[in-house]
C-alpha cells in the first residue's frame, strides 16, 4: 500500500532478496533438528561452494536453532543420564515444554507462550516469503515428508501460496531423491487446515513442514522391513507416485536424520535463491489480492463493544493485533443491516494484507466431508477442525457487506486486560488447591498450570509419592486433568522407566484420595479423569457422546 508505482515496484523486485526463516526443535524429543541447525549454520558460514554462495547472494537466512531450548536441555540431560542403560530411549516423564508439551506447535493464533510470541515478532518484522519448520515423526514409515499436504487446505489461504508450497516441497523431494536418498514422500499424512500451526500462510509466506523419521532419541534403531506399512495416503512398503523410492528398512540413527534434514534445508534455500524474483512477486501478489479484498470475504467484521465477556473479546483482539491485523474502533454509534452497534465497537476492514487471518479466526469453519472411499466412513482429521474465536472466547462477531457510514479510529494497539478471580478464590480464606501431576503427564495438565500461573491463582503440584505419603491433608481441593483412569492408577510399568517414575497412585494413593473426599475434601476431575473418580466411588456416570 506504500509502493508509489510500477517503477518503485520493479526496483524492489530487482534489489530484493528472498527472506527465509528455518526453525528447528520446537518438539524437544525430535532431537535431530537442533543438532542439524549447527551443521547448517556452519555450512552457510564456511563453504565456498557455488551453490552456497548463490544462496548467500540472493537470500536473507533467518535461523532459529531451537524453538524450545528449555525442553531441549531437559531431553539432553535425561538422555545423557540414561544412555547405555535399559532406559536409554525411555520417554521423558514430564512435558518437554513446561506448559504445553507437544501443543507448543498449536499456539500460532493464541500466542500464549513466550517462545511463540518472540517468533511471531520476528516474522512480523522480517516478513519471510518462506518458513521451513523442521520436525520428526515416527520410525516405521517414510524417511522424510515434504509438501504437498493432503486435503484439506484452510480456505482463506491464497491459491498462489498453495501452489508455491506444492512446487517447493516437490522440488525438495526431487533434490533428495536425485541424491539417492530413499523413503522420500510427498502428499501424505499432514494437512494444511488450521492456522494453529501455519501462521505464515496468512502472512503471504509459504510454510514448508518437513518430518523426518525418528530414531531412539539420539541412539540408533533398526527397522524391520515387515514393520513398514500404510500411512495416510501412502504405503511405506510400496512404490507410488508420491513415494517413488521406498526405503527397505535397516539401521537408522541421528546422523541419518541430520543428513536428510540438512539436505532438505539446502534444497529449500537453493530454490529460494534461484527463484528469488518469483518468491518476491508471489509475496507481493498475495498481499495485493488481500488489500484488494477477496470477493467472498465480507467488507468488514464488527465486534460490538459492551458484550458480556469483555475478557474474551480483548483476548481475541490481542491475537488479531499481534498478528498485524488492523483493528479500528467506531467513533460513534451506528446501525447497519438493521443492527445497532455502540460507539467503541471494533471494526476489522477486510481490505488489508492479513485479512485472511482475521477471516479465518472470525468465521465459522465448515470442515469438508472427506471419506475414506466413496460412500465409506469419514476420514479421521489429522488435527483440529475448527478455530472460531467467537466460540473459543464466547462473543459475537458479525460479517457485514457495505459502507458503515461511521468514523473509525486509527488502528488500535493490542489491548490490556485483567481476569479478575472470584473473591472466594483469593485471600486468606481461599481453598488450598492441589494439582495432581502424573509421571505420564497429559498436556491438559500443563495448560491448566499455565492458566493458574497466568492469572496468579495459588496451587501446589502433587506427584504420586506425595499423595501416597499423606500430603492431601494440607489441601481442600484436588484437581485431576484429562487422563485415563488406568494411567492414574498404574502409571508406567516397572522396567519402563526408573522406579521412582513408575506405579501411578497405586493402592495406597487411591485409598488416600478416597479418604480425602470422605473427610470433606473436594475432587475435581476433568474429561477422561472422571472415569477414575466414578470407579473410585462407584458413581453411575455416562458419556454424553457415547454411541455417536
Amino acid at each position: 500500500r506504500t509502493i508509489s508505482g510500477a517503477d518503485e515496484l520493479e526496483r524492489l523486485f530487482d534489489m530484493g532478496k528472498t527472506v527465509v526463516m528455518i526453525t528447528h526443535g520446537i518438539h524437544a524429543t525430535e532431537v535431530g533438528g537442533s543438532q542439524g541447525a549447527a551443521r547448517l549454520a556452519h555450512i552457510m558460514a564456511s563453504s565456498n561452494d557455488e551453490k552456497i554462495l548463490e544462496i548467500l547472494d540472493n537470500v536473507i537466512f533467518l535461523q532459529i536453532p531451537s524453538l524450545n531450548p528449555d525442553g531441549l536441555q531437559w531431553v539432553a540431560d535425561w538422555y545423557n543420564e540414561h544412555v547405555g542403560t535399559e532406559f536409554e530411549a525411555a520417554p521423558l516423564p514430564w512435558l518437554y515444554q513446561f506448559y504445553t508439551g507437544h501443543d507448543n506447535n498449536r499456539d500460532w493464533y493464541a500466542f500464549t507462550q513466550n517462545e511463540t510470541i518472540h517468533t511471531v515478532g520476528a516474522q512480523n518484522e522480517w516478513h519471510p516469503q518462506i518458513v521451513h519448520d523442521i520436525h520428526q515423526m515416527g520410525s516405521n514409515g517414510a524417511r522424510i515428508f515434504f509438501p504437498p499436504y493432503i486435503e484439506p487446505w484452510e480456505p482463506n489461504i491464497d491459491p498462489a501460496l498453495t501452489t508455491a508450497v506444492n512446487q517447493l516441497g516437490t522440488y525438495m523431494a526431487a533434490e533428495l531423491t536425485s541424491q539417492g536418498k530413499k523413503g522420500v514422500v510427498v502428499n501424505a499424512q499432514y494437512d494444511a487446515f488450521t492456522p494453529a500451526r501455519a501462521y505464515m500462510h496468512y502472512h503471504a509466506g509459504a510454510r514448508i513442514l518437513s518430518e523426518t523419521a525418528s530414531a531412539r532419541l539420539a541412539s540408533p534403531t533398526t527397522i524391520a522391513p515387515e514393520s513398514l506399512g500404510p500411512g495416510r495416503n501412502f504405503d511405506a512398503s510400496k512404490r507410488s507416485w508420491n513415494f517413488p523410492n521406498p526405503w527397505s528398512g535397516g539401521d537408522w540413527g541421528l546422523p541419518d536424520i541430520v543428513d536428510y534434514q540438512t539436505s532438505g534445508a539446502l534444497a529449500l534455500l537453493t530454490n529460494a535463491a534461484k527463484n528469488r524474483r518469483y518468491w518476491l512477486e508471489n509475496f507481493y501478489g498475495v498481499n495485493k489480492r488481500a488489500v484488494d479484498k477477496w470477493d467472498d470475504w465480507p467488507d468488514v467484521w464488527i465486534i460490538a463493544s459492551g458484550q458480556e465477556n469483555q475478557t474474551g473479546v480483548k483476548y481475541a483482539l490481542r491475537s488479531l493485533v499481534m498478528a498485524d491485523v488492523e483493528v479500528h474502533q467506531a467513533e460513534s454509534s451506528f446501525s447497519v443491516e438493521e443492527m445497532q452497534f455502540p460507539a467503541g465497537s471494533y471494526v476489522i476492514p477486510m481490505n488489508q494484507p492479513y485479512a485472511g487471518f482475521a477471516n479465518s479466526m472470525l468465521e465459522i469453519q465448515n470442515y469438508p466431508d472427506l471419506r475414506e472411499y466413496p460412500g465409506g466412513p469419514p476420514q479421521r482429521p489429522y488435527d483440529v477442525t475448527a478455530h472460531t474465536f467467537g466460540y473459543l472466547f464466547d462473543f459475537d462477531a458479525v460479517a457485514i457487506d457495505g459502507h458503515l457510514g461511521v468514523g473509525l479510529s486509527a488502528p488500535i494497539e493490542a489491548p490490556d486486560f485483567d481476569f479478575r478471580l472470584p473473591d472466594h478464590l483469593v485471600g486468606s480464606d481461599a481453598p488450598r488447591i492441589a494439582m495432581y501431576k502424573s509421571w505420564q503427564e497429559p498436556m491438559p495438565e500443563g495448560w491448566q498450570r499455565w492458566v493458574f500461573d497466568e492469572y496468579e491463582m495459588p496451587y501446589d503440584t502433587l506427584h504420586d509419592a506425595d499423595i501416597r505419603g499423606g500430603a492431601l491433608s494440607g489441601y481442600d481441593v484436588l484437581l485431576f486433568q484429562a487422563q485415563d483412569a488406568q494411567s492414574i492408577r498404574e502409571g508406567y510399568d516397572q522396567g519402563e522407566l526408573p522406579e521412582r517414575y513408575t506405579g501411578g497412585l497405586a493402592h495406597r494413593g487411591i485409598a488416600a484420595v478416597k479418604a480425602f473426599v470422605e473427610n470433606g475434601g473436594r475432587v475435581i476431575a476433568i474429561e477422561a479423569a472422571t472415569e477414575f473418580v466414578a470407579d473410585l466411588f462407584d458413581l453411575d456416570i455416562s458419556k454424553s457422546t457415547e454411541g455417536l
